[in-house]
């Protein structure tokens, strides 16, 4: 939070006389951002007292009151109505204040869209929009800007996120302001409310599908958030705007500001479309309780209720300012409810639901998966006698509906559940899941607990997992991650590589040097090579199968002793996977003697990508190979590929920085040399700089372009291999006439939607080519809506 002052407010900061300015903003800071917050005196009386303190100081500190009144409009947007009163009192003491203070906003607006800030952008138009009831901007001229942000829906050929986001700003804003517009300018806002709905009956939606955490449409329907909240200002209209959750503090001065003057907005035209503009993708509602699940007290708000929007807002913009501070977080979310009149448990239901909704956003959660872990745990601390049951009751609903949940989100659900029970010591109820026993173990449910008892294990150790589960789940225990050693002892004497294995384990116990266990090696006879065949230099699969079960089973110890193992031997490794068979078997190796133990493998595949031992296109080829079909659903496999889709990645940033900085660097020193007019000679010198930058650069943007080529070949390897996969499931399903949808069906076009969002900034530079190459008009239609829905998120 930007608000720098410490927990003992305004006084903590002790400083000489001498810079008695700094002490005096400080103190205006605290009081400015501690306003609305606990108080032995009324909130009225608090914004009364502040509005005087504040109008005392403006002669001296009137840039710095208007900085802070700004930024809390900006970053503080749960406490809105209460700056947007502040500001009401001040501009009806001081009206110069008041018209400086709008032009500012209107200036941080213009800049916040500049800059892709779109959530500020929100917040900045909301306070605008509410400072009408406050009397400090004059109606017609708000609903002025909402005209022309609706005029955007006219615009030809810009993206209809772009649209969609301003049509979002007008209707967010009339919960709290489509009172007092209609009241004022009822026939303009009729035209421009038309002008919406009109919008929103041609707008695209074929992107919904891939946003959707849910398939089916029961028990809540899953609808795109503008069409949810176009549903909600329709039901506010009909009720004649009456809203009864948002705390409205300007109420109790209506007298006081309701005689003072007001500014007009000046003319705002929204900025027009740039290619490199990031506007926000759309989104799906989540809903998971309804007032059955809250059975007692009062009841929770209907969908289409406005009342829904604006306490889910206000939960998701606390959350947005205080998530770094999970106590500040919760203290604030659960002191919200006073705000919104609703008994404990409705409100603690409101807010699980809001943080799973955040958790199972696609395509990314708005903050990291573990932050809502934490906070979880930590709500569990606070409210110990009612939070757990709604937590319960959650998870169980959750489970039941893992049929139709997409499985990204799926994913997440595993991560959370396994990381809350490390919490709680691993205590659940598993009897109440055993029907996950008597069905398929490659349904949804077995599949979901089995991954879940694997995270705990990761978590725990594998003793611990037997004793909590009951026996019955025996079926669903991950195995014991022990190594698996091809070559343990004379039993294996028979195999072809236990000779060298035992040579290669000796010289590796007695230090020997690299050349000596190649030479070793040399020995190993290649069972891809015929008797008589000369050539030796070809693949030889059972050298690599020797050394690295060897070398592993050594330092199998520990993750450490691994990872020092691959970087002692890091030379050897490499001049065995010179070819692409080689990674291929470098991989499968690892894989057969760690096959239970995911988690080492990950680790150890992680490491061979970062040392260059293996490259990310071998990782995927191996993936996605017959090796490892078995292992095709298990969520290991999927958390190795992105993560090395996410280096092959960050490689290329790193690459495009350099060349960035570099180009920088020659620019500032070419401008430099002009204004400063050197001799002769320090000129000389200056272009032989110029010159080994130059070479610099052009070294790079070679490297560049070498690793664009490789990022592009990764997503090829990848989308060819699932168009390869689902095509054989089409056709066999067709010819044996059989149903297409079996679960491994909805993990597969699913798996491929996860990495079309996961990476979708990434996979947009090159979907000229993917277009050219694989996702033809000729490909199946199930596989090609998948792309077309991904095409239709930036549309």
């Amino acid at each position: 939070m930007f608000c720098s002052f410490s927990a003992a407010g305004g006084q903590a900061h002790k400083r000489r006389r001498t810079s008695e300015p700094i002490e005096i903003e400080d103190r205006l800071e605290s009081l400015i951002c501690r306003v609305g917050e606990k108080s032995t005196s009324s909130l009225e009386s608090n914004l009364e007292g502040l509005a005087g303190v504040l109008e005392a100081d403006l002669p001296n500190y009137k840039n710095k009151i208007l900085r802070i009144l700004c930024a809390v409009a900006r970053l503080l947007p749960e406490k809105l109505t209460v700056y947007t009163t502040l500001v009401g009192l001040l501009n009806a003491r001081n009206y110069n204040f008041g018209g400086e203070f709008v032009e500012a906003m209107i200036r941080q607006l213009k800049e916040t869209l500049k800059n892709n800030l779109y959530n500020e952008a929100v917040y900045l138009v909301r306070f605008l929009s509410d400072l009408v009831n406050c009397h400090v901007i004059a109606a017609p001229s708000m609903v002025a800007m909402f005209e022309n942000f609706v005029s955007v829906t006219q615009e030809e050929d810009v993206p209809q996120v772009r649209s969609d986001w301003f049509v979002y700003v007008v209707l967010s804003c009339l919960p709290w302001v489509g009172k007092e517009l209609y009241e004022k300018k009822d026939v303009e806002m009729d035209r421009l409310l038309s002008q919406v709905e009109g919008y929103l009956k041609r707008r695209v939606k074929i992107h919904v599908p891939m946003l959707q955490v849910w398939t089916a449409e029961k028990p809540h329907p899953q609808e795109e958030y503008l069409d949810c909240l176009w549903a909600q200002i329709q039901k506010l209209k009909k009720d004649r705007w009456q809203e009864r959750h948002i705390l409205r503090p300007y109420i109790a001065f209506d007298s006081v500001l309701c005689e003072a003057l007001q500014h007009n907005l000046p003319p705002f035209t929204p900025p027009g479309h740039m290619p490199d503009a990031q506007y926000p993708m759309p989104r799906v509602v989540f809903r998971m309780f309804d007032y059955t699940d809250a059975p007692e007290g009062p009841v929770m708000p209907g969908s289409h209720s406005v009342e829904r929007f604006v306490i889910e807002e206000n939960l998701h913009c606390i959350i947005k300012t205080h998530w770094k501070e999970r106590k500040t977080c919760l203290l604030g979310s659960l002191g919200h409810g006073k705000h919104f009149k609703l008994v404990e448990n409705i409100h603690l239901s409101f807010f699980s639901q809001v943080i799973f909704g955040e958790l199972f956003q696609l395509p990314s959660p708005p903050h990291m998966d573990v932050m809502y872990t934490t906070l979880l745990i930590e709500l569990c601390k606070l409210q110990p006698g009612s939070l757990p049951q709604v937590l319960a009751q959650a998870t169980e609903m959750l489970y039941m509906r893992l049929d139709t949940m997409n499985t990204s989100c799926v994913d997440r659900l595993i991560n959370w559940f396994a990381h809350h029970l490390s919490n709680f010591q691993f205590r659940w109820s598993w009897d109440d899941w055993a029907d996950c026993l008597t069905v398929d173990l490659e349904k949804p449910k077995p599949k979901f607990v089995k991954e879940v008892l694997e995270k705990c294990m990761r978590l725990s150790y594998h003793q611990r997992i037997i004793d909590i589960v009951p026996p019955t789940f025996s079926a669903l225990i991950p195995a014991d991650p022990t190594f698996t050693y091809k070559y343990i002892d004379e039993s294996t004497s028979s195999l072809p590589g236990y000779p060298a294995a035992i040579n290669v384990g000796n010289a590796i116990k007695n230090r020997a040097s690299n050349e000596e266990i190649l030479t070793i090696l040399k020995e190993v006879p290649n069972p891809n090579q015929e008797d008589d065949d000369d050539e030796g230099e070809s693949f030889n699969p059972l050298k690599i199968d020797v050394f690295l079960q060897t070398l592993l089973h050594l330092a199998a110890k520990s993750f450490s002793h691994s990872f020092s193992a691959l970087g002692k031997f890091h030379e050897i490794l490499k001049t065995l996977t010179e070819s692409d068979e080689g990674k291929l078997h470098i991989l499968k190796v690892i894989y057969e003697v760690w096959r239970n133990h995911p988690q080492m493998i990950a680790v150890l595949v992680d490491k061979m990508v970062r040392t260059q031992i293996v490259d990310c296109a071998a990782v995927a080829n191996w993936l996605f190979s017959q090796d490892m079909a078995h292992e095709f659903t298990r969520l290991f496999i999927w958390e190795i590929l992105h993560s090395t889709i996410r280096k092959m990645n960050k490689h290329v940033q790193k690459i495009q920085k350099e060349l960035e900085e570099a180009k920088d660097k020659l620019e500032k020193q070419q401008h430099k040399r002009r204004d400063s007019g050197d001799d002769e000679e320090m000129e000389k010198n200056s272009e032989d700089e110029d010159g080994q930058l130059e070479e610099q650069i052009e070294r790079l943007q070679e490297k560049v372009e070498s690793a664009q080529s490789e990022q592009k070949n990764l997503f090829l390897v990848i989308f060819q291999r699932f168009i390869m996969l689902l095509t054989e499931h089409l056709v066999r399903c067709e010819t044996g006439s059989v149903d297409i949808s079996t679960p491994w069906y909805k993990n597969c076009i699913e798996r491929l939607q996860q990495i079309f969002l996961m990476h979708h900034a990434t996979i947009q530079q090159y979907m000229g080519t993917l277009e050219n190459l694989l996702f033809t008009a000729e490909l199946d239609h199930h596989i090609l809506a998948v792309y077309q829905q991904f095409c239709a998120l930036q549309l």
